[in-house]
Parts: structure tokens; C-alpha cells; sequence
């Protein structure tokens, strides 16, 4: 659906968000009901889609359905997953199939029902650039308008007072093997691609699965259900010293709140680029349910005898790959803790490597004069995921999903994003639109004035610090 244009070719928008994820969907469908906000959202794909090759039969998002585009901070709009449900007339089968963990088809589904319905949102629309113009106190945002098949048919430019940066992730692919996913005669695909390639993978003779988070996991049960019992032919290998389950505790799962993000906002750059490393197993785990479900298919394999045909090793880097002929892969791999090297030959690799933050750089390279960056030249970003930029700049750049290093590793987490929209909102408007609560969690994670935080909601007994080194 494309926005309303603006009163005159020149007049300018309260806000433009470049790109439609989730994160700038959520934005759209908060700013919806906003009278007076003037909004257009530009996307280059045709339509909205999250993750279409990993929708695998089965396979759930890790947040619960609450953790949708809006019903965080306004359950009562009629942007939820639960009106959703509503307007399909699936309400009651929800109610009776008790999921509190939708699946990813879902909550794609979902997601497709509101970008159908948004009149703010603009698909075949590719920008290019963005700019600040001194001149005018707006930002200027150039864009090429696609066609059906994707190529260029017009040139356009959309003046604007703030711009919402909402382009998402990128699949990664680690150097040793991006020659081979280059190469199309080699069967080596990122799990971004999976479902697109599941018959071709299905056919080779032996299938590695290198990655031993999530995606790699489902990928590997996906292929194991679909392989024949004793001629599985699987090999799944990862870095990760072990096939570690997700933390997902109740408190642990407070670092996915707002009060965290505040606090890990507020930490010195060096302690905040530890704690990121450190908290891997906070968002690259892997679910309980999916660990416990491969278990579960192998050893159902094994109640006539016999181990299946798999290999399941953790702890383990591929060094360096190349082609054996026309259609093998010999991977080259060390072993971490037993700093072992051997080789592995093989039909058909997915790479379940993850996503990486896309590159800023050429998109804002018009802004760069203006931007301040951080002791290892990223962009520095305020508790209002705002860029920061140069005083003269009087307009805003907000980020979604590119604040990893500011905000932690709640920063990529559906749970976060109607608190991010809204806070974004709150600042652009000038007025609290969306009042947001003042405590999120039980934990307190650092200490104001040398002292626990009390919080003020009810009346405590004073409580006496502790002796130092008690």
C-alpha cells in the first residue's frame, strides 16, 4: 500500500523511516492513530517479509505472542496480534490451542495483515541516500522508486524534520566459506536461504549444518526428520564449546527490559563491549524445546539398534574450505579445546552463522560530518536511540536495531520493539502519547550513590549497607 503524498513535491514530512522490519512496522502502527503526525515508511522488497527462509514448520519465536508489534504500551490497539486473530476469526482456536509461543509462520503472518493495512508504508522504494540540508533545517531523503521486477522507474527526494533508520540485519557469512556460497555449481546456502534450497540440500549425499545456535538447530532437525532412519548423513558443527541452551530464566530474562537497557546504556563503552560478548547465551542458545526435540528424533532412531548416521560436534571453527571437483566441499577444521585439526568432505553445507548488523556507511555518508562516533568509530547513540549528532543538526536520526553497543543485547529482541516505538514517538512528538512505566523488573542492576535502588512504590524499613567485602 503506498502513503498519501504530502500537500506539494517540497513540503516536508514529521518523519521518514527507511526500511519495514518489524521494528519500523511497529513504529508505523503506533504512529497510525497520531492525527496531525505526518509519516511515510520506505521499504525497496515488494511486500513485508520476516525471515521467509527460516519459517520452518514447527519452528517458534522465542518471545511470547504479548511481544507483538504494539500491545506492550497500548494493548488496546487495533494493531495486536490478539485483534489479528480477531478479524481472521481464529480467536477461539487460539484460546483452546493455549500458545503463549506463536510460531514464526504466524507471526509472519501477522505482521503481512498490518503492513497490508498501514496507508503510511511505500514497498519498491529503494533509498539511497540521506542528507542533511542547512539550508532548510530538514534532511533530505533520496530515493529510486522499483518496479515489479525490481528495477529502477523513478527518482524521487522526500524532505523531512526526523528520520526513523530501520534496515535491519544482514546474513553473515564467515570469509573461509563466502567463495563458496559465490559459486552457484557448490550447494552451500545460508540458513537465511534454507527453505529455498531444501529439496536441492535433500538430494546431496552428506549435509553439514555449520552454526550451533538456533537457526542451526532447526535447520539440523528439520533435515534430520526429513532424512531416512540410518542414512541420515548429517554433520552439524558450531563454535560454541557446547550445545548450550538458551538462558531463559525469569530473572535472566529481565535483561530483555527496559530497565536494563537503561542501565547498560549508562556503562563506560569498554564494560558495555564485555558484557555483549559475555552475554551470548542470553540470545544465541539454543531453545529448550528444539534441544530437547533432537534428542528425542535420535533417539527414536536408535530403538532398533544402531546409532544414527549424525555428527554432532561443538567447539569446533572451519579454518579454511575449498571445491573437491564439481560438487564436494572439503571444509578444514580445528577443534578449540583440543586445538586438533582435521577434514571434512562433504555435499552440501548451510551456514547457520547469524546476522549481522548492515553497514551504515553508504547510506549515511551524507551525514558523516555531522555524526560522532566512539573510541572504535560507531555511531554513538543516545537513551532516545537517537544518533548523536553535531548541535547544528536540529532534526533527529533514530535507530532500530543498530544499537547493539549502546543499548545491549536486548537491542534485536521483538519483546523491546512497541517500548523502542513508543519511546521514539514520546521524543519526536514533544508530548507522552504513550506513557511508559517507570520499573520493568525485579532485578536492580547497579548501585545509585553507593546503595541498593529502593524503589518508592511502597514504604521499606531503612536498610543499613553492608560492611566493604561482606
Amino acid at each position: 500500500m503506498n502513503a498519501t503524498p504530502p500537500p506539494g513535491p517540497d513540503a516536508p514530512r514529521d518523519l521518514v523511516g527507511i526500511g519495514i522490519g518489524p521494528f519500523n512496522l511497529s513504529l508505523a502502527a503506533l504512529a497510525d492513530p497520531l492525527t496531525g503526525l505526518d509519516t511515510v515508511f520506505y521499504e525497496q522488497r515488494p511486500e513485508f517479509r520476516w525471515h521467509p527462509g527460516l519459517l520452518i514448520d514447527g519452528a517458534r519465536v522465542q518471545v511470547p505472542f504479548l511481544a507483538d508489534l504494539v500491545t506492550l504500551v497500548d494493548p488496546a490497539s487495533p494493531w495486536t496480534f490478539l485483534n489479528h486473530l480477531r478479524a481472521r476469526e481464529r480467536l477461539f482456536p487460539f484460546y483452546f490451542a493455549e500458545r503463549f509461543h506463536i510460531e514464526r509462520a504466524e507471526y509472519d503472518a501477522y505482521c503481512r495483515w498490518v503492513a497490508e493495512r498501514l496507508p503510511a508504508l511505500c514497498f519498491h522504494h529503494q533509498v539511497d541516500a540521506v542528507r542533511w540540508n542547512p539550508e532548510r533545517d530538514l534532511f533530505e531523503v533520496d530515493y529510486t522508486q522499483l518496479d515489479s521486477d525490481g528495477e529502477a522507474e523513478a527518482l524521487g527526494r522526500t524532505y523531512t524534520r526526523n528520520v526513523a533508520l530501520g534496515v535491519g540485519t544482514e546474513p553473515h557469512v564467515p570469509d573461509p566459506l563466502r567463495p563458496l556460497v559465490e559459486d552457484p555449481a557448490v550447494p552451500v546456502v545460508h540458513a537465511a536461504d534454507y527453505l529455498r534450497h531444501r529439496d536441492t540440500l535433500l538430494a546431496a549425499g552428506h549435509i553439514t549444518v555449520v552454526g550451533t545456535g538456533q537457526s542451526g538447530a532447526e535447520v539440523f532437525l528439520d533435515l534430520l526428520r526429513r532424512r531416512p532412519a540410518g542414512r541420515e548423513r548429517l554433520h552439524w558443527l558450531g563454535r560454541t564449546e557446547a550445545l548450550a541452551p538458551m538462558e531463559y530464566s525469569k530473572l535472566g530474562l529481565e535483561h530483555f527490559t527496559p530497565d536494563y537497557t537503561r542501565y547498560f546504556h549508562g556503562l563506560a563503552e569498554p564494560v558495555r563491549d564485555r558484557l555483549v560478548a559475555a552475554q551470548w547465551q542470553l540470545h544465541k542458545g539454543i531453545d529448550a524445546d528444539t534441544t530437547a526435540a533432537i534428542h528425542d528424533e535420535l533417539y527414536r532412531r536408535t530403538l532398533d539398534g544402531g546409532w544414527p548416521d549424525t555428527t554432532l560436534t561443538p567447539g569446533v571453527h572451519v579454518r579454511t574450505a575449498g571445491r573437491i571437483g564439481a560438487t564436494q566441499v572439503e571444509l578444514h577444521l580445528e577443534h578449540e579445546q583440543q586445538k586438533t585439526r582435521s577434514r571434512l568432505t562433504t555435499d552440501a553445507v548451510v551456514l547457520a552463522t547469524g546476522h549481522r548488523e548492515r553497514p551504515l556507511g553508504r547510506l549515511l555518508a551524507g551525514l558523516d560530518p555531522y555524526m560522532r562516533r566512539d573510541s572504535r568509530e560507531r555511531p554513538r547513540v543516545d537513551d532516545r536511540h537517537r544518533l548523536l549528532l553535531d548541535p547544528s543538526v536540529t532534526g533527529s536520526v533514530y535507530v532500530q536495531n543498530a544499537e547493539t553497543h549502546t543499548h545491549g543485547v536486548g537491542t534485536p529482541d521483538l519483546g523491546l520493539a512497541a517500548w523502542r516505538s513508543a519511546t521514539i514517538l514520546n521524543d519526536l512528538t514533544g508530548y507522552e502519547p504513550y506513557p511508559l512505566p517507570g520499573r520493568t523488573a525485579f532485578t536492580t542492576f547497579g548501585l545509585e550513590d553507593g546503595l541498593p535502588q529502593i524503589p518508592s512504590a511502597r514504604n521499606h524499613r531503612a536498610l543499613t549497607p553492608l560492611v566493604d567485602g561482606i
